[in-house]
């Protein structure tokens, strides 16, 4: 009995050490785990304020490149900035459009005829903060932008003061036709006083041809 007690000590002090190294290690595990989260949690802290949208990729007809419009919003302060991405599906190269901080993208069609040797980019945007107060927002004219098809060229067709409202492309003489409201008293926003117009854009040379 006594050998038998002996033995049992001897078996109880000889698992003492690995208990106590299981002990540490488990205090090992559960102090890198707070580590881990501490950490992650600071980087989301940093992060979760600021992320980027993408939208769908979108085929330039006729070309190797593909367009994607890109928006940079902070959680706090809405939407920071917003671009147009053209990259070269040949060789991966890009190319960036940018548009000014709070502006805003409407639409992007692209406009393609052949006989003509058009092929061009129409963009609606939301790009002048024309009463100059609060930033660019939804009382602010729309304009009309050509972009080449790789993104080099930039030119917009409508005047700043111009609130475009609807327009035509006529594939047979290869214009566009915007009708909006000139802000003719020039109180920065559109109102009854401002006097409707028509102006008729030639898309090859991107000029106007005539206001109605």
């Amino acid at each position: 009995m006594l050998y038998m007690k002996y033995l049992n000590r001897q078996v109880v002090f000889s698992y003492l050490p690995i208990a106590r190294t299981k002990l540490k290690l488990r205090k090992m595990k559960v102090i890198l785990l707070i580590i881990l989260t501490t950490f992650c949690l600071t980087i989301y802290g940093q992060d979760k304020y600021n992320y980027v949208i993408f939208n769908k990729f979108t085929e330039v007809e006729g070309t190797e490149y593909v367009i994607a419009r890109i928006e940079n919003r902070g959680k706090m302060e809405g939407l920071k900035n917003t671009y147009l991405l053209f990259i070269d599906t040949k060789n991966g190269l890009t190319n960036q459009v940018d548009f000014p901080n709070e502006g805003y993208i409407q639409e992007v069609e692209q406009v393609k005829i052949d006989k003509l040797g058009i092929n061009c980019l129409l963009v609606s945007a939301r790009i002048v903060d024309l009463d100059g107060k609060k930033g660019i927002d939804w009382n602010d004219p729309t304009q009309i932008i050509v972009l080449s098809t790789d993104g080099k060229q930039k030119t917009q067709l409508t005047d700043s003061k111009l609130f475009a409202s609807t327009w035509a492309v006529n594939k047979t003489t290869g214009t566009i036709t915007i009708t909006g409201h000139y802000d003719t008293n020039n109180n920065g926003k559109h109102d009854k006083t401002d006097k409707n117009e028509i102006g008729v854009y030639d898309l090859k040379s991107l000029k106007l041809i005539r206001k109605i």
